[in-house]
């Protein structure tokens, strides 16, 4: 059976990415793509690297026809998804899977203090892989292989939320310490090296080649970044209690890409017994390696897949946890199709590229 997809903000380069994906996928197609400036542009003038969807011309946005399709992806800028998502939720039609912030945070208070604006409600969160503090038990003993609760919610939902592409990399990176009790309450260090296209295909000075090339460009940092609180919901999902968060995202010369340095201090806790948490956490998860090196991004580039390394410094017993991941695969567009395929009640894993590509 084949499933009927419509991207919105399909000229950007999260909706573009979930095209690409899509047009490989055994069991979606493509049935509309939409956008506002671009509308009326062929795709493959956009973009050439998918011939499948070349010919298709990018349409209006407009909900009624939208809600034709099976599944419908948002991939608007942040605070730009609410309008579309409400029209479509309130056709009681296809499921919505929304790769903007809009409907990732739980918590109103963080929504006006990190975003402003009218609190759009929370959604399902598609992250499969996220540990429940009430799972945690059960998945570090090895009674059971890998968590369910939030991906039980995902199978049953029609509104779902994406995370951020940062927030993935660095929960990723320290959700296992948190679920086994070594990291509940304190202070978190985060330093993220992240490719250009994590910015969109807006043109603005600062994104140009000839800013980019030979230049490594911090931003949104001492406290600015959107992305922490939802770093923080996430982790007291896991189990952490009062955390507090520093967050410095760099962007440097690479196209895609996601290397997220986290940093915290530990008590009593050994290298060894951070290796078992980790492994157990994460040996079952397809998409999700735990590596004998340090994670690089090249191996997971184009692909749905992280790659996660932890360690405790035997001088200071501070535990660092660093993972690598594809901004536009697991940071959104593999996770966004992921979570259509749990919805669907297809297998997960269908149609998400594994292979990276080198060099």
């Amino acid at each position: 059976m084949s499933y009927s997809v419509a991207i919105v903000g399909a000229s950007g380069s999260a909706g573009s990415e979930i095209a690409r994906i899509v047009s490989g996928h055994p069991e979606l197609e493509v049935s509309a793509l939409t956008a506002a400036s671009s509308a009326g542009t062929r795709f493959g003038d956009l973009n050439p690297h998918i011939p499948g969807l070349a010919d298709k011309i990018i349409q209006p946005t407009d909900a009624a026809q939208l809600a034709e399709a099976d599944v419908v992806f948002v991939a608007l800028p942040h605070g730009q998804s609410a309008e579309i998502t409400g029209e479509l939720s309130a056709l009681d039609g296809p499921i919505i899977i929304d790769a903007g912030a809009d409907h990732r945070l739980t918590s109103a208070e963080a929504w006006s203090q990190y975003y402003g604006g009218e609190y759009p409600g929370a959604w399902d969160y598609a992250m499969p892989e996220l540990i429940h503090a009430d799972e945690a038990p059960a998945l570090l003993s090895g009674n059971i292989s890998k968590v369910s609760k939030q991906r039980e919610a995902l199978k049953s939902s029609k509104t779902i939320a994406v995370p951020g592409c940062n927030v993935t990399a660095v929960t990723l990176a320290m959700m296992p310490a948190v679920a086994a009790g070594f990291v509940s309450a304190g202070h978190l260090s985060a330093t993220l090296s992240v490719g250009y296209s994590g910015a969109g295909r807006s043109l603005k000075p600062h994104l140009m080649a000839t800013s980019a090339l030979s230049n490594m460009a911090p931003y949104s940092a001492a406290g600015k970044h959107r992305h922490i609180p939802e770093i923080i919901q996430n982790l007291q999902v896991a189990g952490a209690g009062q955390l507090t968060l520093d967050f410095t995202p760099v962007l440097v010369p690479t196209s895609r890409g996601i290397l997220a340095v986290v940093n915290t201090m530990l008590e009593g806790v050994s290298d060894q017994a951070v290796q078992d948490a980790y492994r157990a956490a994460y040996d079952a998860e397809a998409f999700i390696d735990v590596t004998n090196g340090y994670p690089q991004t090249q191996p997971i580039l184009a692909t749905g897949k992280a790659n996660v390394w932890a360690g405790v410094d035997p001088h200071s017993g501070s535990l660092t946890a660093i993972a690598a991941i594809d901004n536009l695969g697991k940071g959104t567009a593999s996770a966004a199709v992921q979570a259509a395929n749990l919805a669907l009640g297809l297998d997960e894993q269908t149609g998400i590229p594994t292979i990276g590509v080198a060099p």
